[in-house]
């Protein structure tokens, strides 16, 4: 066990409001939460702090002493987002404090509504660090791109030609359904890993750790708002924190997991699939249908705690392919309308008005014994709701 004093960067996000929908963070409220995160680092709760947003998601990035999970730090997010709130409804934002699920804080903003992602390590001499903001999306929709990262040598060279690299990592798969989580080792178990997280809807990488000597490399914040809050309430648009160089991916091999604009679920009404697009910070507003997803990279070094930077990773013409292969989709996937696979499935639109239109018509259906099902009962639950 290292006898150094451990850093630990915490990402926070929240929907306390927004200006014209569903767009983007008014600066006003961003400077009510700076008001809170500048005591806090005068208080000496937190080191340092950067704030930000994605689309209509205020981000909150601090870097403390306190370990993961600390009330005092989750405390400092949570006022910071409440007079955030406060101010949005001053303003009349659209859906002020949407994504404050109750009044009370009750030691850790977990379950109540923002999304946290946070590490703890000691820091190398050079601590490179990504964090990856995403709006418009669920947590799943960071699946593919860390697969590639830490799995995939077609992605990430050092796979196969740094030593440090070769023995591969650990992933940690959560069940957001089941409350369980599973750790796989890679690259022997990667089948079995890509059965899950497959479905990322359901199995969600929430930690990868470096195999050889267990090194957290980078970690996911897992919360589905709708599990929370037991309807619809907005999609989780995650925040992943991963770390690089030196014993990890180079920053190169991180931000080009993102070249490919995969299909993600969230869009407009957290209700459709379309390409998650990695955007710049001054891009990152959604416009069209209230997307397309998007992804930010901001990368920082970190030194004694403090926060150097950030760099806008996507803000680099090499990503004007990638933006516009993204919008192909996006024209393609609106092009269907209401219909899958743009809409998403019935297991995933039950936090909708599907159930009560089911529930309005479930007399009307009637039996049609038109042959006979030998195969397994196709499950009509949302029909007995």
């Amino acid at each position: 066990m290292s006898e150094k004093a451990k850093t630990t960067i915490s990402v926070i996000k929240a929907d306390i409001g927004s200006l014209a929908g569903h767009h983007v963070v008014h600066p006003d409220t961003m400077a009510a939460a700076a008001k809170v995160l500048a005591e806090a680092k005068s208080k000496g709760i937190i080191v340092d702090y950067y704030i930000t947003h994605v689309g209509d998601d205020l981000e909150l990035i601090m870097t403390h002493r306190k370990g993961v999970d600390a009330p005092e730090v989750h405390e400092v997010a949570w006022n910071a987002f409440k007079e955030a709130a406060k101010v949005a409804k001053e303003l009349g934002l659209y859906a002020a404090g949407q994504d404050l699920l109750t009044d009370a804080f009750s030691g850790n903003v977990r379950g109540l509504g923002p999304s946290a992602a946070e590490m703890e390590f000691v820091e190398r001499p050079a601590e490179p660090v990504i964090v990856f903001m995403a709006d418009k999306t669920e947590p799943g929709a960071f699946n593919l791109p860390l697969f590639r990262v830490f799995g995939d040598p077609f992605n990430t060279a050092g796979l196969v030609i740094d030593p440090k690299l070769h023995d591969g990592f650990k992933f940690e798969v959560y069940d957001v359904i089941g409350g369980k989580y599973v750790i796989m080792n890679l690259p022997e178990e990667m089948y079995d890993l890509l059965a899950l997280i497959g479905t990322p809807g359901r199995f969600v990488v929430r930690r990868v750790y470096r195999k050889s000597d267990n090194e957290i490399a980078a970690v996911v914040s897992v919360e589905r708002l709708n599990l929370i809050a037991g309807q619809y309430v907005g999609k989780d648009d995650p925040v992943a924190i991963v770390r690089a160089q030196s014993g990890f991916p180079a920053v190169g091999e991180v931000i080009e997991a993102f070249a490919f604009p995969h299909l993600v679920a969230g869009w407009m009404r957290g209700s459709h699939f379309g390409p998650l697009m990695p955007v710049s910070q001054r891009n990152a507003r959604c416009t069209r249908f209230d997307g397309p997803p998007r992804v930010v990279a901001l990368g920082f070094q970190i030194k004694n705690a403090r926060l150097i930077g950030p760099a806008d990773l996507f803000d680099d013409p090499a990503y004007d392919e990638t933006r516009r292969l993204a919008q192909t989709i996006a024209e393609y996937m609106r092009r269907h309308g209401p219909f899958m696979p743009h809409r998403l499935g019935p297991e995933e639109m039950e936090y909708t008005t599907l159930p009560a239109v089911l529930q309005k018509l479930q007399n009307r259906f009637v039996e049609a014994k038109l042959y006979e099902v030998k195969g397994p009962k196709v499950k009509t639950e949302l029909l007995h709701e």
